[in-house]
């Protein structure tokens, strides 16, 4: 195949779909744990994303007196996906986002519940009944989960605009610990699925693309990176990467050697 035909190829299947809304990356950063909300806007270019998560609980949207997100990100140029983080029940979830819906108008937004501070594992009963409620209340839901494809699946039957099952616990860093989960969660979804949480460096992105997902979330291996501009855009190139690689299908796994240049006809 030449060049340009897998350029074809890539691009006529390289938009990431939500909830309608159709996105050439399919990166997405957050606004999180950068030294400042400068660094924060260099890794956003450098990555180039087009959605970034905003913890409306913990990020400054309204206070002027104080440095601004929307200062430095517009949020006329970059969509602001509102998350719930640090919510441990469901009502809390809900209020969060109908406060920064008021707020911002925002209705594609990140929900995640979260079980306890230890381990920040999703809390799966209380996120599946504020899904149930944002949904009924008119919002595009990207909902943060465990890597059980039972769980990803009710998510997506209730109407979720997007399933988000967790690497590997948030700001670990540890990488895919359930590629199998992972995949079936992908094999199963109609909607889609992004790893949210875990993802360490490069080769992470890479791996979580190459299994077939949709895109995924980074925060804090961008901002806890030593540049995190530089690890915006290797972000960046590996989520690409991977996606290609997941495109052009890798070659079967074989238990011995097999000659790149065939033994038969030897002279």
């Amino acid at each position: 195949m030449s060049l340009a035909a897998v350029e074809t190829k890539t691009n006529d299947q390289e938009n990431l779909v939500i909830a309608g809304r159709a996105f050439k990356s399919r990166l997405i950063i957050g606004t999180g744990k950068y030294k400042d909300y400068a660094e924060n806007a260099a890794a956003l270019k450098a990555s180039g994303a087009e959605i970034v998560t905003v913890a409306v609980r913990r990020v400054n949207l309204t206070n002027k007196d104080e440095p601004m997100l929307v200062d430095f990100i517009d949020p006329n140029e970059v969509v602001y996906l509102p998350n719930t983080a640090g919510c441990f029940t469901g009502e809390d979830a809900v209020r969060t986002l109908r406060l920064a819906r008021e707020a911002g108008g925002w209705n594609l937004v990140k929900l995640e519940v979260l079980g306890d501070q230890k381990t920040l594992y999703p809390n799966m009963p209380e996120t599946l009944r504020a899904a149930e409620l944002l949904i009924k209340d008119g919002f595009d839901v990207m909902v943060y989960c465990s890597d059980d494809p039972i769980m990803a699946k009710l998510l997506e039957d209730m109407g979720c605009a997007a399933i988000m099952p967790l690497a590997a616990p948030i700001g670990s860093g540890l990488g895919i610990q359930n590629p199998i989960g992972i995949r079936l969660i992908i094999e199963n979804a109609k909607v889609p699925v992004l790893v949210d949480a875990g993802v360490g460096t490069a080769s992470d992105a890479a791996i979580a693309m190459e299994l077939g997902c949709d895109g995924l979330i980074v925060n804090t291996a961008i901002a806890e990176a030593k540049d995190p501009v530089l690890m915006a855009s290797a972000m960046k190139h590996a989520v690409e990467a991977g996606r290609q690689a997941y495109l052009a299908g890798r070659m079967a796994k074989k238990k011995y050697a097999d000659p790149s240049s065939p033994l038969a006809g030897l002279i």
